[in-house]
């Protein structure tokens, strides 16, 4: 049960320290409005992370039983769809950061309360097919998750929340000062080699017996 919730950590960590367009959206709305409007776009994002993570965590389960013949080779291909994630996020990084590029953000107005701040980030996110496709070979890739025992499939889903609310927080808490620093080039590029570096660690978690 714990190896769920911890796995539910990385992954969380995983999909969420990368800094792009929801993120500094998430630091513009806390600085021009309030940690409260800013707190509920991060719990928002973190509420997409939880639900897609659910969605994988079922799935993964019910495919588990019903290829558990080919549980080794499964596994195999959920490492190499994890890496080929992990490589994807590094190039878009790495050639962000050589062009210098800025994420573009969406214009936060309307806005300027907790719940429409929530409402709209809750869609912005779920717009995202890539965070189900991540959940999804993680989940296929580790037997801890990938069984029919709906408790740890729970735990694995908090382990996701919590480590992506508890990070977007951070972003919503740190004001002007704190996302100058993570939306510069600089900050941009040490996020993304911290997120590929975790799930390409996931990957080989996949590969490893037990």
């Amino acid at each position: 049960m714990s190896g769920a919730f911890l796995a539910g950590l990385v992954a969380g960590y995983g999909v969420a320290i990368p800094v792009g367009a929801i993120a500094i959206l998430i630091l513009g709305l806390s600085a021009r409005t309030s940690f409260r409007v800013g707190a509920a776009a991060a719990l928002a994002v973190a509420t997409a992370d939880g639900l897609y993570a659910a969605v994988a965590a079922l799935g993964g389960a019910g495919l588990a039983g019903i290829v558990g013949p080919v549980a080794g080779p499964l596994r195999v291909v959920a490492a190499v769809v994890l890496l080929g994630l992990a490589g994807h996020g590094l190039w878009r990084t790495w050639s962000a950061h050589r062009s210098r590029q800025t994420p573009a953000a969406p214009v936060g107005r309307g806005l300027s309360t907790p719940g429409r701040a929530y409402a709209a980030l809750l869609g912005l996110t779920l717009l995202n097919p890539a965070t189900v496709l991540y959940f999804t070979a993680l989940v296929l890739g580790r037997r801890d998750t990938a069984d029919a025992d709906p408790g740890a499939a729970a735990l694995f889903v908090a382990g996701v929340f919590l480590a992506s609310a508890s990070w977007q927080l951070v972003i919503a808490g740190g004001g002007t000062v704190v996302g100058r620093a993570l939306s510069s080039p600089r900050g941009r590029l040490v996020t993304g080699l911290v997120s590929s570096a975790l799930i390409a660690a996931l990957a080989v978690a996949a590969l490893l017996p037990g």
